[in-house]
């Protein structure tokens, strides 16, 4: 069986890369739920898993490059590049603190599935090289996204580290299910379609994979441009000078438990890991300056006090802003706006 690996592999993408293309839907690839950062270090495993599984980037990629790989060594040199580009950037991207839009990643990763079935079309590069080259460099910016997105959730940096290890190792797991799965559905597919017509299968799941992969940097571009990115854009019916809600760029440890009390004073430490912990169960977060006194702080206290399911506390790390945070949204304002923070409120726990 040995000599037919290639015949089996082209004749199993064939058919794989034509009906994932149906599949999967291209909204958020990379998304991680925000219920990941309790996770412990060994159950970021199968969280990596169900991201390669389950994303639609990652399987159509990898489909693409088996396309075009005419060895299995060839393949497995391909992947092993997109798995170290993809790692390198994720690790080292998350302890230095990089952050890239991760919707403009989406929209690189689509394209990339559109380029290597042109490749794949075009026949086998006779100089691999750059094709190996591009497939590290698209595996670079995957990294770059989905480290974002790890930000986002907030984990300690104590436990980054380890916990983004695992996640890669899931990762690896996922793909080499996706390889297997795809070699045993190839004894069928190449029974079925017979070495005369194998040229004319493998360029149907190309074109395939471009179509899409094409409508799918549509979708993706079309949901990164019209996403609200404003109080007014996002529904929330007020109207402010000195205030913008945007998604999530404020990161919380999510450590601790529930806190002790609602309002912690200038003069005390706000325990963010009980912060951090309560907006993952939905409550809103204000951190607020710690030199805010006066009529602003007797305010934001009574706010604090009359309203349930929310949290305020110093945090140095907002300088003179006032922060208010759930689990996808960001109030961030120059100054106090009781206002603000109500309606703020009130669009959170309404859209929950």
């Amino acid at each position: 069986m040995l000599p037919r690996a290639s015949r089996l592999r082209r004749s199993m993408i064939a058919t794989v890369g034509a009906l994932l293309v149906f599949a999967p839907t291209p909204a958020r690839a990379h998304g991680i739920g925000s219920e990941a950062a309790d996770k412990s270090v060994l159950e970021f495993i199968p969280i990596g898993m169900e991201h390669m599984l389950l994303g639609w980037d990652h399987v159509l990629f990898v489909a693409g490059v088996l396309l075009v790989a005419s060895q299995v060594r060839v393949a497995a040199k391909m992947i092993s590049l997109f798995a170290l580009g993809h790692s390198t950037t994720l690790i080292v991207a998350t302890l230095a603190g990089w952050r890239i839009n991760p919707e403009a990643v989406d929209i690189v990763i689509a394209l990339s599935v559109v380029v290597v079935a042109v490749v794949a079309i075009l026949g086998r590069p006779q100089h691999p090289g750059w094709f190996a080259a591009m497939v590290f460099g698209f595996g670079l910016v995957h990294g770059l996204g989905l480290a974002t997105r790890f930000q986002d959730l907030g984990i300690p940096e104590a436990g980054q580290l380890w916990r983004v290890i695992a996640f890669n190792i899931g990762i690896e797991i996922g793909q080499l299910i996706v390889i297997f799965a795809v070699l045993a559905i190839a004894l069928i597919v190449a029974a079925i379609v017979g070495r005369d017509r194998e040229p004319a299968a493998m360029k149907l799941a190309a074109a395939a994979l471009i179509v899409g992969g094409s409508v799918a940097t549509s979708m993706v571009a079309y949901q990164m441009f019209t996403e609200p990115d404003d109080i007014v854009a996002a529904g929330y019916d007020i109207t402010s000078d000195v205030c913008a809600v945007a998604d999530r760029t404020e990161p919380l440890p999510a450590d601790g438990d529930h806190a002790s009390k609602s309002f912690f004073e200038p003069t005390e430490e706000a325990p963010l890991g009980d912060f951090g912990h309560s907006v993952g169960d939905g409550y809103i977060a204000v951190l607020y300056p710690t030199t805010l006194q006066g009529p602003d702080l007797q305010d934001l206290r009574a706010f604090i006090t009359d309203a349930d399911g929310a949290l305020a506390g110093p945090a140095s790390q907002v300088g003179e802003k006032v922060v208010a945070i759930t689990a996808d949204q960001q109030l961030t304002c120059d100054e106090l706006d009781i206002e603000a923070l109500t309606q703020f409120k009130k669009e959170w726990f309404a859209s929950m």
